[in-house]
């Protein structure tokens, strides 16, 4: 393949479009911040899963609670109807008397044992609640991480899809100028040879592999002619000719 010095000159100018499309991209990918949010985010998750449990025994305890009061409320009224029973005079047989006024103890007995039970699931309850709030207060903390850190990705992210839509627009514009049949060349090659098509001839040596070139290789590229598409030896890239590459 032939091609004018130029055009090969203009080549290079593509490959370091490309491989600075490539640092974009590369580092829109590693931006911190794609690690943090990931790290908050797990600690959200399980904080949220924390909450969640919180209010479910929260909202059991509730329950536990208008049931031990209902149960004191009904022990209470059933004291206080035997108690009136008693007042008036209604029970005239000693056994009779004798009998409600046990019943009386032991209604208060079992209603203080119902208002300890209300108290302990009162307490229990309480506590729930203190974990509660403090589980609300940091998922509320960690969100705001969450949504601070998002919002500085995504304007790190935006300053990069700038810089590389312009990136891409002088691509565009400077491989237009490109031979059709060596650009095709080139990015069969870049696909190939991880994102590196063509490299200057430096000093000697390819700039695609890093290898020098060796005597014989040396001279069969100065014995090609100046629209030659010379490839290196070594990698196979086109190796591009230019004023320094010490031939």
């Amino acid at each position: 393949m032939n091609a004018a010095p130029a055009d090969q000159i203009r080549l290079l100018d593509v490959q370091a479009l490309d491989v600075r499309l490539q640092q974009l991209a590369h580092k829109r990918r590693s931006l911190p911040e794609h690690a943090e949010i990931e790290a908050l985010t797990k600690d959200l998750t399980q904080l949220r899963d924390l909450l969640v449990a919180a209010q479910t025994e929260e909202s059991d305890c509730g329950r536990e609670q208008t049931k031990a009061e209902q149960d004191v409320d009904q022990v209470r009224q059933r004291a206080a109807r035997d108690q009136q029973r008693l007042d008036s005079g209604a029970v005239s047989s000693p056994k009779d008397l004798e009998n409600l006024q046990r019943e009386i103890v032991s209604l208060a007995k079992r209603q203080g044992d119902l208002e300890e039970i209300v108290l302990e699931v009162m307490e229990r309850r309480e506590a729930v609640q203190e974990r509660l709030a403090e589980l609300t207060e940091r998922v509320t903390a960690v969100q705001a991480k969450v949504d601070d850190a998002t919002a500085r990705r995504d304007a790190a992210q935006g300053e990069l899809d700038t810089e590389s839509a312009s990136v891409a627009k002088e691509r565009e514009l400077v491989a237009g100028s490109v031979p059709a049949d060596l650009l095709k060349l080139y990015e069969k090659l870049r696909e190939q040879q991880g994102g590196v098509g063509a490299a200057r001839l430096y000093q000697r040596k390819c700039e695609g592999c890093h290898i020098e070139l060796n005597i014989t290789e040396l001279n069969e590229v100065r014995a090609a002619a100046a629209d030659a598409v010379v490839r290196c030896e070594n990698c196979r890239r086109i190796l591009v000719r230019t004023s320094e590459s010490g031939l």
